[in-house]
């Protein structure tokens, strides 16, 4: 078997193990929620969120982190602990789409969307039913951090797995609610600082998504702080990347691909790395209609139009493509020290190219 032909199938088997172990645990809460006569809606509305699409980098970085120490294939408690990252992605997901007030994920209804339409018939409004929409939301947002939380702890860890996992775990919760928390604050206001966007990107993606997942799988078999830090340095650049390129796609992305709308991060006005480094290069009319525009929740798909246009002659989009570039290439660097089975390597080479290079 090839070196390419085996970290195929290494990641598929992973990812299937971790859907495996969402579908029983969901299936579960289906069935516990029935027989307590508890609201089916709720239950339903986040079992279909979970096993509807995701990616399920986070699971799959959590086992390879695992595998980069232990050069094993991840045990059963392992991947219960994966599966639990995913669905604490999904309680993120969930509220930032409330707070973002999206309408599409995955190409499907937002929960809060989805929930007002459920209760469009019985409420005495549709603005009643879309109160109870982003009500219901955030319960159900909350309901997967509890089942995230109930993963973790069903998860038959040892002693020593547990102590040195759930530092891990509670600075990851904390790290991407403060993200998340620096990105609300910045919204509204674009400017040309580029630090503020950086400390979002570090704190809400590059950390949580790619360097503590990472850090759990390889904690959880034993690792020290040294290979912790080898991890970071292609973790951090590469998180950096994929957050980079979700800026792109949140502006030029196509929704068939994306699954969401890509006039939602313009109308929400988001501070990110692009505006920055557009209001920097603009000439006074260019950044006069950016300052009027971005923000704007009826922004239209004309004045949106005009707007990637100045995206895109000043620059500002070439210059987050080289550094999507630039910081791939500082993680791929990084992965050729990492002291780690081949297979693993091989492994992290090709997410970081998936996690680059998409359009989704």
């Amino acid at each position: 078997m090839t070196a390419v032909t085996e970290t195929a199938v290494h990641l598929t088997r992973m990812r299937d193990l971790v859907e495996e172990t969402l579908r029983c645990f969901v299936d579960a809460k289906r069935a516990a929620a029935r027989e307590s006569d508890l609201p089916t809606e709720t239950t339903e509305a986040l079992a279909d969120f979970i096993l509807t699409g995701g990616k399920r980098l986070r699971p799959l970085l959590c086992l390879l982190g695992w595998y980069t120490a232990a050069d094993t294939f991840p045990p059963p408690p392992v991947v219960r602990v994966a599966a639990a990252l995913e669905v604490f992605h999904d309680f993120c997901l969930i509220h930032d789409d409330v707070m973002d007030r999206s309408d599409l994920r995955r190409g499907h209804p937002t929960v809060h969307r989805a929930l007002a339409a459920h209760h469009h018939r019985r409420a005495r409004s549709p603005v009643d039913a879309d109160e109870l929409g982003v009500h219901g939301a955030v319960l159900v947002g909350d309901l997967a951090f509890v089942w995230s939380d109930e993963l973790l702890h069903t998860a038959g860890l040892a002693p020593a797995q547990q102590a040195a996992a759930w530092p891990l775990i509670d600075t990851m919760h904390a790290e991407v609610i403060h993200g998340q928390y620096l990105d609300l604050t910045h919204a509204g206001a674009p400017a040309t600082d580029l630090d503020a966007p950086l400390r979002v990107i570090r704190y809400k993606t590059a950390k949580y998504t790619v360097e503590r997942p990472l850090h759990i799988g390889a904690a959880l078999a034993g690792a020290g702080p040294a290979l912790r830090e080898a991890l970071s340095a292609y973790a951090l650049p590469l998180g950096e990347a994929f957050q980079l390129r979700d800026d792109l796609l949140g502006v030029f992305g196509t929704p068939e691909d994306t699954g969401k709308p890509n006039l939602d991060d313009l109308r929400e006005g988001k501070h990110t790395l692009l505006i920055a480094h557009a209001l920097r290069r603009a000439d006074p009319h260019q950044r006069a209609l950016l300052l009027q525009t971005l923000g704007d929740r009826d922004l239209d798909e004309d004045t949106a139009t005009r707007v990637r246009d100045i995206l895109t002659t000043t620059g500002a989009r070439t210059t987050i493509e080289t550094l999507i570039h630039h910081r791939h290439r500082q993680a791929l660097t990084a992965l050729d020290s990492l002291p780690a089975p081949l297979a693993a390597r091989h492994a992290l080479h090709d997410i970081a190219l998936t996690a680059t290079v998409r359009t989704s």
